[in-house]
């Protein structure tokens, strides 16, 4: 059994979804050696044997003289025969610990001189074992689901989502399956019961996805070049996925203009794998999220990468801040069309937490870290996502969307950088941004905002004047912060531009003011004791994921010294109990945390679960079932709990024989 943790932010795809992968340094070269331009590929799969068998034509250019190249090849991967452009044969020497393989030349190539590699290759791709992701499994040849994901490098690359590409490609499997990929051409019939799909992507991008499966005719929609690929078990699913993918791809087509292509592919992928994965014309999410009906937020992230991360991408890993933080964005700005305000502003919240989880590093120098590290994705999705925001604030709606548009107009099919960002912000804003950037790209940390002021009555009943100065400690910070003024009769809000420790205002209102509030909206990323508590949480939480219980703990332990009533933490604490099973402090944990401060609101409906399979596992049935009905009352189904509570009112929990 695979223990699910309820989530403190709301899953969603990076380069792909990832949980728990180590904080090794990334081995790839910084400064690129080669551009690779086009692949020629052909491979074979053997879902029964888990097998891979191909053949790919790499062509590339060499950035400077070269004697020797490196390739990134998925370990499972095993090179038969490898030559140059001439014939000769290539011998490559394999290093397994970073997943690359190493090709001494025959000859020098000139730095600006273009040539093509020809590899044979075969091996078996099965689980997590040979990944370049260590623990995730992002290229796996199986029964009903073959995924080969850009990132599981199934064919020699280089420049994870920074090197873009042309592909062709013929995928040959099993006549009752059928394969998904970037630009498909069509398809044919092969005398040995199997079938070929072809697949060919001209524009420079990221091309290298496949998916292949059993799966059913794919559905769509009138008038809509949307098309989703479902197994039988997810059947019941796919009429809804449809509609969903429609809505939020309108709205994403209407913010940030019409895609190149105007078919859009959304597949499931295997329960065991990413929850979600992208390339050109595909979004792939987790049959698991499909069926519990929670992928809304996730497949708004996924759907986003066709702008943030397709049409324009990151020149270096340092700039992947961008792609990946607009695109989690894009699924906060879905969220506030769709739901509202507060539900925009409780993702928020939860943004700011994961941006400063792991705020040790300045955004722009992240490029040396592996892209799977929990620091990683954290700065580049929620840091990132959080510069928009901030972006937003300072150049207003219209503005904002304008600059928008003008990134991926002026750099479509191209990697951009950080400093390209910065221009089009300044060309389209007419706001001097410099100091912005500096904070918040180059800089760590974020301001922690206090006031202090003092009111004064004027004169023949004019009302009275508040007179006092924003305080927060970076001697550097300069931005507009919002202040909002509640008095008697009419809020007052005004724009204070902060700048160093200390910066004076002064308001004039009618009213008494009773209460001023600094950024009452969160548009300014901050520090705030709030925060801490769910900055512990988010870190318990990666320690859980790479199995480190008792440093989660400790973590834990912060959030509640920091608030004593933290649902949240509490309920963390229960969880790591429930999975030691010491049954009965986990009990303790989670009744506390229904004792608690009820923040966030779905630890209630989870809290009465897990106390239900606590009793389950205890031998007390009617104690269990109570406590499954007290979590469908709360009507909250998050993660599809409701749908957990009544299946276990049916079925009692029955702990597992062994740990995962």
């Amino acid at each position: 059994m695979v223990f699910r943790i309820k989530p403190l932010l709301t899953a969603v795809a990076a380069f792909v979804l990832i949980s728990g992968a180590s904080e090794r340094l990334w081995a790839a070269p910084i400064r690129p050696q080669m551009q690779i331009t086009g692949y020629v590929i052909s491979a074979d799969l053997d879902p029964e044997a888990n097998k891979l068998t191909a053949t790919a034509a790499v062509t590339l250019t060499a950035l400077e003289d070269l004697n020797t190249v490196t390739f990134e090849l998925n370990n499972g991967l095993a090179i038969t025969k490898l030559t140059d452009a001439i014939g000769k044969v290539l011998t490559p020497e394999r290093l397994t610990t970073n997943s690359t393989v190493r090709v001494p030349l025959n000859s020098p190539l000139a730095k600006g001189a273009s040539t093509t590699f020809s590899f044979e290759y075969s091996g078996v791709l099965k689980g997590s074992d040979t990944s370049p992701a260590e623990g995730i499994k992002l290229a796996a040849v199986a029964d009903p689901i073959s995924i080969l994901l850009y990132a599981g490098r199934w064919f020699p690359m280089t420049g994870l989502f920074t090197n873009r590409f042309t592909a062709e490609m013929h995928i040959r499997v099993p006549s009752d399956e059928r394969v998904v990929g970037s630009g498909e051409t069509g398809h044919k019939a092969l005398p040995d019961k199997r079938t070929e799909y072809s697949f060919n992507w001209t524009k420079p991008g990221f091309p290298g996805t496949i998916i292949a499966g059993k799966f059913l005719e794919p559905v769509t929609g009138a008038g809509v070049n949307i098309h989703v690929y479902v197994t039988e078990k997810r059947k019941e699913f796919a009429q809804d996925f449809l509609h969903l993918t429609a809505r939020e791809f309108e709205y994403m087509s209407s913010t940030f203009g019409q895609l190149e292509s105007n078919r859009m592919n959304v597949v499931e992928l295997p329960d065991d794998a990413v929850s979600a994965a992208w390339a050109p014309e595909i979004a792939g999410i987790s049959g698991q999220r499909i069926a519990d009906r929670n992928e809304q937020r996730l497949l708004s992230n996924t759907l986003a990468h066709q702008w943030w991360g397709s049409e324009v991408s990151p020149a270096t890993l340092n700039d992947a801040w961008i792609t990946n933080g607009m695109s989690r964005y894009a699924e906060l700005m879905y969220l506030e069309d769709s739901a509202g305000k507060n539900a925009f502003q409780a993702a928020i919240t939860d943004v700011s937490a994961g941006a400063l989880a792991y705020d040790t590093e300045p955004l722009t120098s992240l490029g040396r870290l592996d892209p799977f590290s929990p620091q990683f994705q954290s700065m580049t999705l929620e840091k990132g996502a959080m510069v928009f925001h901030m972006l937003r604030w300072e150049m207003g709606d219209d503005v904002f969307q304008k600059f928008l548009r003008g990134v991926l107009s002026q750099y479509r099919d191209k990697g951009v950088r950080s400093s390209e960002v910065q221009k089009v912000a300044e060309a389209q804003s007419q706001l001097e941004l410099e100091p912005f950037f500096a904070q918040w790209l180059n800089g760590t940390g974020a301001p922690n905002f206090a006031n202090k002021y003092s009111v004064f009555r004027l004169g023949n009943n004019k009302g009275f004047r508040t007179v006092g100065s924003i305080d927060q400690d970076l001697d550097l910070f300069r931005m507009p912060v919002e202040l909002r003024i509640e008095t008697d009769g009419k809020t007052e809000l005004r724009r204070v531009d902060v700048s160093g420790t200390e910066s004076q205002f002064s308001v004039e209102t009618f009213g008494r003011p009773r209460k001023i509030s600094i950024d009452p909206e969160d548009w300014v990323l901050k520090t705030t004791p709030d925060l801490a508590v769910r900055v512990a949480v988010l870190r318990g939480q990666q320690l859980v994921a790479q199995g480190d219980m008792t440093a989660a703990l400790v973590e834990y332990q912060k959030a509640l010294d920091v608030n004593k009533t933290s649902s949240l933490a509490s309920y963390r604490i229960g969880e790591i109990f429930f999975m030691q099973r010491n049954y009965q402090s986990a009990a303790n944990s989670f009744r506390d945390a229904l004792r608690g401060d009820g923040d966030p609101r779905w630890v209630e409906v989870w809290s009465h679960i897990e106390l239900g399979r606590i009793f389950d596992v205890t031998g007390q049935r009617d104690r269990a079932v109570n406590e499954y009905r007290l979590a469908v009352q709360t009507n909250d189904n998050t993660q599809g709990a409701v749908n957990e509570a009544r299946a276990l009112m049916q079925k009692p929990y029955k702990k597992p024989q062994t740990d995962n």
